[in-house]
């Protein structure tokens, strides 16, 4: 009899750049808070969006946290989850993306998120500001893009984090960094697989 291998979810919260690797949320944050601090009297973008890619076999999902300081500079990372499957659909594609994108968001609400504010409220009557967004990785015209159904329920659910969504062509860190990361397909090592 033959055992069949079947993939596991691969779903870790490690987070990697291209200077540092297998950060923990905490890290992701304390980082942004120092980098945040070297300029108080900037205007900040928080943002996180998730894109994914199918693959043979499997499908990748990779979700961006990006701190922009406007016109100097940016501190960005991204963690990886790999489901042992190739999404077809555009609406559970778009909804997992969002998931994701809502699950590590969750973790820089509250004394996080207000640690963050509080680096510029001294500044902001000088021009200093901080704004957080949740990339959702759909357009709003039907006749381009096939996530257009669905938009309004993605927004309803960022929002109600009371995160601001924006949509492609805004939603920079789903469409275009997480997606530069979300092309090469995973590689699978042994111990991925478990015999079922």
């Amino acid at each position: 009899m033959k055992i069949r291998k079947h993939l596991q979810l691969i779903h870790d919260m490690e987070f990697h750049n291209v200077s540092e690797r297998r950060l923990n949320l905490e890290q992701v944050h304390d980082r942004i808070v120092r980098f945040m601090s070297l300029d108080p009297h900037a205007n900040y973008n928080f943002m996180i969006g998730t894109d994914c890619q199918v693959h043979a076999g499997h499908t990748t999902m990779i979700t961006g946290v990006v701190i922009q300081r406007e016109g100097k500079g940016a501190w960005a990372c991204y963690r990886q989850v790999v489901i042992p499957r190739e999404l077809k659909s555009i609406k559970e594609k778009l909804s997992l993306e969002t998931s994701y994108s809502e699950e590590v968001a969750l973790f820089f609400g509250g004394e996080r998120r207000a640690q963050m504010e509080d680096i510029v409220l001294p500044f902001i009557y000088k021009g200093a500001s901080f704004e957080a967004y949740i990339d959702v990785d759909a357009g709003t015209d039907p006749a381009v893009s096939k996530t257009a159904a669905y938009v309004a329920e993605m927004v309803l659910r960022v929002e109600a984090m009371g995160m601001k969504a924006r949509l492609k062509p805004e939603a920079i860190v789903a469409s275009s960094y997480a997606n530069r990361h979300s092309k090469k397909p995973y590689r699978f090592a042994a111990n991925d697989a478990v015999e079922k």
